[in-house]
C-alpha cells in the first residue's frame, strides 16, 4: 500500500479526498518486493504487484464519515529508503537477529528498518522483512495506481480467508494482516498515529465511502516491553456488501520514535463483525508485545 488531481502526496498516511464521482471499483491489495516489477496472483480483494521497496504515503486529514472533506497537505518528496538485506525472501527469520519471541508459543516479525518487533499467535504467516503490502487506489483509472497505503515486513492472519471470483479472476482476502511503515511529514506520533488507522480502514475496507467512519484520538502508549508513542484507531461499518468477501473494518496505529530518532508506525487492519474476527483482546496482545530494536538489531 495516489492522489486525485490535485491532491499533493507526502507525510503520513491520510484519509484520502473524496473521488469526483469516478467509478467506484474495489480496493486492490499490492506486495512489494526491492527492485521487482511482477504482477504475481490474486490477492486481497485483487492482486498482487511487486515493486520497489518504498513506502509512499499521503497527509490528509479526513473526518470521521463517508462525506468528510479533509484538506491537502503541502508537497513533500518521499525521501528514498534503504532496503533491508534481509536474504531469502522466502525465510522470514533471514537478517532478523536472534528476536525471540516473548509471548510463549507466539511467532515474532521484525522489521530492522523500523526498528521494532512484536509477536503473532502461531497460526499467522510471518513474510519476509523486505516485502510491503499496500492498497491502490481503487478510484483511479490509471492503468497502474500508484497505493494508498504500504507497510513492510508484515504478518497475515488467515491469508486465504475469503475466495470469490469475478471477471474469471479469483481473488483471495486475508482476515488480518499486520506490518509497520515509516510517517514521513508527522509532526507528531499523536498525528501519525490517527492519519494512518484511518488510512487503513478507508483503504482496505471501504474506498467507495458506503459505510460509517469512526477513529479515536491518539493516546499516549507504553508496550509491556518498552515501546512508548501514540496509539490510535479507526472503523468502518455499514460496508455496502459488492461481493461475498466485502465486510466491515478495523484498524489501529502505534506511532513511536525510533532509536535512530526517525518516526515508524507500526499497522494492523482487520476485518470486523464476521464469524472469525480477531477479537480486540488478542490484537490488544499483540500490540503490547511491541518493542524497539536497535539500528544494528
Amino acid at each position: 500500500m495516489p492522489p486525485n488531481q490535485g491532491w499533493e502526496s507526502g507525510g503520513p498516511g491520510g484519509f484520502p479526498p473524496p473521488n469526483g464521482g469516478g467509478k467506484k471499483k474495489k480496493p486492490v491489495a499490492i506486495a512489494i518486493a526491492a527492485a521487482t516489477v511482477l504482477v504475481v496472483g490474486a490477492a486481497v480483494t485483487g492482486y498482487f504487484v511487486l515493486f520497489d521497496d518504498k513506502e509512499p504515503s499521503h497527509d490528509a486529514k479526513g473526518g470521521g464519515s463517508p462525506s468528510a472533506e479533509p484538506l491537502p497537505s503541502k508537497s513533500q518528496t518521499p525521501e528514498p529508503e534503504p532496503e533491508d538485506d534481509d536474504g531469502d525472501v522466502d525465510n522470514p527469520r533471514a537478517g532478523g537477529g536472534e528476536v525471540k519471541p516473548v509471548v510463549k508459543g507466539w511467532k515474532t516479525v521484525v522489521s530492522r528498518k523500523r526498528q521494532n518487533a512484536f509477536d503473532v499467535p502461531p497460526e499467522w504467516k510471518v513474510e519476509s522483512q523486505g516485502l510491503s503490502i499496500g492498497f491502490e487506489d481503487s478510484n483511479s483509472d490509471e492503468e497502474f495506481p500508484p497505493p494508498l497505503v504500504t507497510m513492510s515486513a508484515p504478518a497475515f492472519a488467515q491469508p486465504e480467508w475469503c475466495t470469490y471470483k469475478e471477471n474469471d479472476r479469483e481473488h483471495e482476502t486475508e482476515l488480518a494482516a499486520a506490518g509497520s511503515k515509516g510517517a514521513q511529514g508527522a509532526k507528531s506520533t499523536d498525528e501519525a498515529a490517527e492519519n494512518e488507522a484511518l488510512s487503513w480502514v478507508f483503504a482496505a475496507y471501504d474506498q467507495g465511502k458506503t459505510g460509517t467512519f469512526h477513529s479515536t484520538k491518539a493516546k499516549p502508549f507504553t508496550s509491556e516491553h518498552g515501546l512508548t508513542g501514540s496509539v490510535a484507531s479507526a472503523t468502518v461499518t455499514g460496508v455496502k456488501k459488492e461481493n461475498k468477501c466485502s465486510t466491515d473494518g478495523k484498524a489501529f496505529a502505534v506511532s513511536y520514535v525510533a532509536e535512530s530518532g526517525d518516526y515508524g508506525t507500526w499497522v494492523l487492519y482487520a476485518a470486523k463483525g464476521v464469524k472469525d474476527e480477531i477479537p480486540d483482546a488478542t490484537i490488544k496482545k499483540i500490540m503490547n508485545s511491541l518493542r524497539p530494536l536497535k539500528p544494528s538489531s
